[in-house]
């Protein structure tokens, strides 16, 4: 079984290259959008071509050198359709998506829900984030040394992201949180997703803060805090607050409805 994921990327040198490797060792092949980096995005990722990486296409920025989401959203549907693949994931490089148990990889439990008549794959996301203890983990070891977590929900399907093939499947409709297209069957156990927020203040800021949004996208509701934040409401908590993750064992009870950060952002 083929199974491709769809990424997208703007100056991701920390994360392009464990995301790709993660992703081969699970099975699962790569197509890159990158959004005109301007860092070694694109030289760290053109080591993996024919090592799981398929193509690297570049794509352009927005008006004013704007993040233009939904378009880079519309082209992962248009990809979608044009690549021959039995499961398509739609992914960012900042995430590392997991089976729902340890046992076997990502592209053997997709087969697995395939045969049980499943067509769509949900993902219960735990949001690693540094702390005021350990604030610092912005290096190549960072899935080693960052291990504190809170378990994040927010909505039904918030990450409805794997798919088996469909013609007429749609991302963009719902910021790329739910994918969807007529006789979805979604699987009712979850898959599980590690989502490595930033690594350490001063990268929050150069992810979030010099990052200019769409108004348009603003508008409609996406982004939320992400597009609000300013450094000075980069905090970290205690390490207290949080879960530490033990390999891949990861807690999903009592999850938060809101990004920490999201907490000291104003109206």
């Amino acid at each position: 079984m083929r199974v491709i994921a769809l990424l997208a990327t703007y100056n991701e040198r920390r994360f392009i290259e464990p995301c790709l490797r993660h992703l081969r060792e699970h099975g699962v092949e790569s197509y890159l959008v990158d959004n005109c980096s301007t860092d070694e995005t694109v030289a760290l990722a053109e080591r993996w071509l024919d090592r799981g990486l398929i193509a690297i296409e570049s794509f352009p920025r927005g008006d004013d050198d704007r993040y233009n989401w939904r378009a880079l959203l519309q082209r992962k549907e248009e990809l979608a359709r044009e690549l021959e693949a039995d499961w398509f994931l739609h992914t960012d490089p900042d995430e590392v998506r997991l089976p729902p148990s340890s046992r076997g990889t990502l592209a053997e439990a997709l087969e697995d829900k395939e045969r049980e008549g499943f067509n769509a794959v949900d993902f219960s996301e735990f949001t690693f984030i540094p702390t005021l203890e350990e604030p610092d983990h912005d290096h190549a070891r960072f899935e080693q040394t960052l291990r504190t977590y809170y378990p994040f929900e927010r909505g039904s399907d918030r990450q409805l992201t794997a798919w088996k093939a469909n013609e007429a499947v749609e991302l963009a409709w719902s910021a790329g949180h739910t994918v969807r297209f007529p006789g979805l069957r979604r699987c009712p156990q979850q898959f599980r997703l590690k989502h490595y927020l930033f690594l350490s203040p001063s990268h929050a800021i150069e992810k979030y803060v010099e990052r200019r949004y769409d108004p348009a996208e603003v508008a409609s509701g996406w982004h939320v805090w992400r597009s609000k934040l300013k450094a000075s409401d980069i905090r970290l908590p205690s390490r207290s607050e949080l879960r530490v993750a033990t390999g891949d064992c990861l807690d999903a009870s009592d999850p938060r409805e809101r990004h920490y950060l999201a907490q000291f952002v104003g109206p």
